[in-house]
């Protein structure tokens, strides 16, 4: 089967240097000397980012002052993108309902046009039964028909995201939260229908993909996105093994980006990292052995002069800020 899009396309989603965007409505935290002088030394293939914006707690970090989460979810996105190290970001509320061109269009012009988003497809992309609580539990126990189905995506996803962001959408990520994948068939057959929905998804845009199951990660899934020219989304999650070790299945040197996200500290439950780090303004828990894990691997793509994008949780560390800042300095250091 052939390569269905071409590394030169791919790369065109992350390059272009451009002018800023229009003055933030909510105002930028004053500029730091010391990142500055980082960001300027870090390589421009790399991304580095937080999933989503709209933390009031990031005042002094990232917003100059309080703000409440209504009004930075709606204003706060062109103050964020005047952080020095801050050029890119994770739209995580794509993934609970389909968002218009139109809406899209408004995030690219709040920001430079050196910026990049990741966009996360619609979770109905990726699930295959509907669950007993949550928002779908009137239809527990339903099949999804939605699922790995390249017209609803191309048409609920893809199509907005692309016409909407046009050069500053990054990877668009479809996320397979932790299920019973054993209901639809064995890993094997997994693999056959993310072929087929990989293969028949509009070409030109990159796409991620992210596990949450670790028997789904196998030889065989990393051959599927290389045949289709998608990419594994390296993920630090306690439901995955740790990044280091997803290294040594998916080869981080092929494809034609590197995409990280850092989600969740190894040590931590996502309600228990919730209460313990809010208001998400300070590092708690310092995950070294990611941090060095992940700075190796940007620097690895930049040589190889592929774009890297990682996108950091408040819940990997305490403050996805910091988290970003610390690994800019990593990188950096490795540098000289």
């Amino acid at each position: 089967m052939a390569n269905r899009a071409s590394s030169h396309t791919q790369l065109d989603l992350f390059a272009a240097p451009g002018e800023a965007g229009p003055k933030p409505i909510v105002a930028p935290a004053p500029a730091d000397a010391h990142l500055t002088r980082v960001s300027q030394r870090l390589p421009a293939s790399i991304y580095l980012g937080t999933s989503s914006w709209s933390f009031p707690g990031w005042r002094g970090l990232v917003y100059a002052a309080d703000a409440p989460k209504t009004k930075l979810a709606r204003h706060g996105l062109a103050a964020y993108a005047r952080h020095p190290l801050l050029r890119a970001v994770g739209v995580d509320r794509t993934y609970y309902a389909p968002i218009t061109a139109a809406d899209f269009a408004d995030y690219a012009e709040t920001v430079p046009d050196t910026f990049r988003f990741l966009v996360k497809a619609h979770e109905l992309c990726t699930l295959p039964f509907f669950h007993a609580s949550g928002r779908y539990a009137q239809r527990s126990g339903e099949r999804n028909e939605r699922f790995l189905e390249p017209s609803y995506a191309t048409d609920q996803v893809v199509a907005p995201c692309m016409e909407g962001l046009g050069a500053k959408a990054g990877p668009i990520l479809f996320q397979f939260s932790p299920q019973p994948f054993l209901a639809i068939g064995e890993p094997e057959r997994f693999v056959q229908r993310l072929h087929a929905f990989l293969e028949r998804l509009p070409r030109g845009p990159l796409y991620a993909v992210e596990l949450r199951n670790t028997e789904l990660f196998t030889a065989a899934y990393c051959a599927a996105l290389a045949d289709t020219g998608a990419v594994h989304c390296f993920n630090v999650h306690p439901s995955m093994p740790l990044i280091h070790e997803q290294l040594r299945l998916a080869d981080a040197a092929t494809g034609a980006a590197l995409v990280v996200r850092w989600m969740l500290h190894p040590t931590q439950r996502y309600a228990t990292a919730q209460d313990r780090y809010e208001p998400f303004n300070r590092l708690v828990d310092e995950d070294l052995d990611s941090r060095n894990t992940i700075a190796a691997m940007c620097l690895e793509a930049a040589a190889a002069g592929r774009p890297a994008m990682v996108i950091a949780n408040n819940k990997a560390e305490g403050s996805s800020p910091l988290t970003v800042c610390k690994l800019a300095e990593r990188i950096v250091q490795e540098m000289e």
